[in-house]
């Protein structure tokens, strides 16, 4: 199998620095796991590396869509696999969406959608006529599925009219093996001072012009409906804009859910992956980590 390193961690972890300064040291180029970051404009919310920032270092998967388009998992598992696989490198996988790297490296396959299927019927149920439904064609996803959950129930219903599968039988066939040999290592900090870079960082966002920039994308017809502006930093400025809240309110939100989000790439990484963390605040740590894949890599 191919080696390919890994580098995740919660939002503000110091993973794009880390990343860095280990593929200089190794000689190989980064695939951004990020689903915000590959889009065009969207720049000082995602935290987007800055050219400067990269180094010489090639970077993928980073500004190849316009924000008027959809990115899926299944999008980032073709185009992150093809990368990895048609480079003699031992590639990094950078970036903290959980789902997005777990589906590239392990054995994960996605169901084929009809596109011109029309879901407005679903929409118009209500919550119990949605579960019954669901009991009917899929009891054991309905098992798993709480009645007040109407995302989830109607996603489930969603992928038995696209592709007349029932969800549970597509979980029960994904096998959860690796198909890269990858080294999975995670940035982390004490919880107060990770929230504090948060918070910090938020507000350096607003410094650089982060409310300027959400303008200008409103400014290119890109509204609060797209996939892309449903991002933290992003979606958050629709009330603001609307004159239902302050732009004091707008930043804590976007700090709030920002430290919510972190708390929930964690559970993620420590539920579903087998993950090295290291305090990426302390150097010697950092060293130590690169010299021990590097030992790996052989």
């Amino acid at each position: 199998m191919k080696k390919v390193i890994v580098i995740v961690g919660p939002t503000a972890s110091g993973k794009t620095a880390f990343s860095i300064r280990l593929a200089k040291e190794i000689n190989t180029e980064i695939i951004s796991g990020d689903s915000v970051q590959v889009y065009r404009g969207l720049d000082i919310g995602s935290g987007k590396i800055k050219e400067e920032e990269k180094e010489g270092i090639k970077h993928y998967l980073i500004d190849i869509l316009s924000p008027k388009e959809n990115y899926s998992v299944a999008d980032f598992q073709k185009m992150a696999r093809n990368i990895i696989d048609e480079n003699d490198k031992a590639m990094i996988i950078c970036g903290g969406t959980g789902l997005y790297i777990k589906a590239c490296l392990y054995d994960y396959d996605f169901i084929e959608e009809k596109n011109d299927y029309d879901n407005s019927w679903l929409e118009e149920m209500d919550n119990e006529d949605l579960y019954k439904l669901l009991l009917e064609k899929d009891p054991l996803q309905a098992e798993k599925i709480h009645i007040n959950n109407r995302k989830r129930l109607i996603r489930a219903l969603e992928i038995i009219e696209h592709s007349s599968e029932k969800q549970s039988d597509i979980i029960v066939r994904q096998k959860h093996d690796l198909i890269y040999d990858a080294f999975i290592v995670g940035c982390t900090m004490d919880r107060d001072i990770l929230y504090e870079r948060i918070n910090k960082r938020v507000d350096k966002m607003i410094e650089e012009g982060l409310e300027e920039e959400v303008k200008s994308l409103l400014n290119d017809d890109i509204t609060f409906n797209y996939q892309s502006m449903q991002a933290i930093g992003y979606k958050e400025w629709k009330n603001y804009l609307e004159a239902n809240q302050s732009k004091e309110e707008v930043i804590e939100e976007i700090k709030k859910h920002s430290r919510q989000f972190a708390k929930r790439q964690y559970t993620f990484f420590n539920n579903q992956m087998k993950v090295k963390w290291f305090n990426s605040d302390n150097e010697e740590e950092g060293i130590n980590t690169i010299e021990e894949i590097k030992r790996w890599i052989g």
